[in-house]
């Protein structure tokens, strides 16, 4: 058996890498297609839907995927340092990619505006962390005028080796799936996860891996949606921090990709995604921070409307894993379902069959 080594080993005649690349990898990819089971029966719709949970990747988003390709590739080059701008996982999967590359990674993030969970990572990787008064917009435009002003490598997904890295996932889903589904469901915030996903699904199907590309659906925030709105959010909000970006970099393309799949873009309400939240974790075991909920709540509505068709295979991207964001998971939980008691053994049986 061929041990597992990451994405670029195992797709590298479909990315842009050579044999003497040096490969700065921590064994992203080859995450879980789960096929949900309760869900459906809950809608009473016969739909196939499936998660790709991209929040078992080693720093716990799909991140990890563009970024062992942009770090590697600025390696390649002679970088020795990055810089991103973050709502939290880019900083983290930066962070990460640049100990294991043995060079300097600077994020900048929005002060006060970043779960808890993403900060840690950052922080804990040795990463250079620069707060800014200001929101990931702010910070990104920054970004793309300070590598023209010190020796720094950008990895935002703007890098189009990000790009290439993320496309994996499509890959990955028709390898599994045999073909590519009829709907791919994203959260979208700076836009590049699901402009990379149709990069994918294109190649695939243009060297006859797959005889199909999908429908590819985007949601927003109500609070952050740019897409819906048709212009830029100066001052986005919204829990789910993630996608809380106001001006897509790469909004071209997806534009252009949404009009060539026949898909569409849709906004939600934090409560609608906080609902969907909890739900994958009650009924499908599933603990996703509040971004990648924002698939499920969509895809749940456009099922029920029946805008995703009756009989359809559905892919949804859970982007981000749960504990990104423990304190928004928390705060939904009810407390009194905590129970204080003795150490006995009679107040612990008391306890199991009341709650039986």
């Amino acid at each position: 058996m061929v041990r597992y080594t990451g994405i670029i080993e195992k797709y590298r005649d479909r990315l842009p890498v050579s044999d003497s690349t040096r490969l700065i990898s921590l064994g992203e990819g080859n995450t879980p297609l789960i096929k949900l089971e309760n869900i459906p029966a809950i809608l009473g719709k016969d739909v196939n839907l499936y998660i790709k949970y991209e929040g078992l990747n080693p720093t716990g988003s799909f991140k990890d995927r563009g970024m062992t390709m942009a770090v590697t590739k600025a390696v390649e080059e002679g970088a020795k340092a990055i810089i991103c701008a973050s709502t939290g996982n880019t900083s983290a999967a930066a962070a990460a990619y640049a100990a294991r590359a043995g060079i300097k990674a600077f994020v900048i993030i929005p002060e006060g505006k970043i779960a808890l969970g993403k900060l840690a990572q950052a922080m804990i990787h040795g990463s250079t962390i620069i707060q800014i008064k200001g929101n990931f917009d702010d910070g990104m435009e920054i970004v793309k005028e300070i590598a023209n002003h010190a020796p720094v490598t950008i990895v935002n997904s703007i890098n189009p080796f990000r790009l290439h890295g993320q496309k994996t996932a499509a890959f990955e889903i028709i390898d599994e799936l045999g073909t590519a589904p009829d709907y791919h469901c994203l959260p979208v915030g700076n836009a590049g996860n699901i402009t990379a996903h149709w990069m994918g699904y294109t190649e695939y199907k243009e060297i006859g891996k797959a005889d199909k590309t999908p429908t590819m659906v985007g949601y927003q925030a109500e609070g952050a949606a740019p897409f819906i709105k048709g212009s830029r959010v100066n001052n986005p909000e919204t829990v789910a921090t993630a996608i809380r970006i106001g001006n897509p970099q790469s909004w071209d393309q997806a534009l252009k990709l949404s009009k060539e799949s026949n898909g569409w873009f849709s906004a939600h309400a934090d409560e609608v995604i906080l609902a969907a939240q909890k739900l994958l974790t009650e009924k499908e075991g599933i603990f996703c921070e509040p971004a990648s909920a924002i698939s499920v709540a969509g895809t749940m509505m456009d099922i029920r409307s029946g805008k995703i068709l009756e009989g359809s295979t559905v892919v949804c991207t859970l982007t981000g894993h749960g504990l990104k964001d423990p304190d928004t998971a928390i705060g939904q939980c009810d407390q009194s379902a905590m129970i204080n008691v003795n150490p006995t053994l009679e107040e612990v049986k008391k306890a199991i069959l009341d709650n039986m």
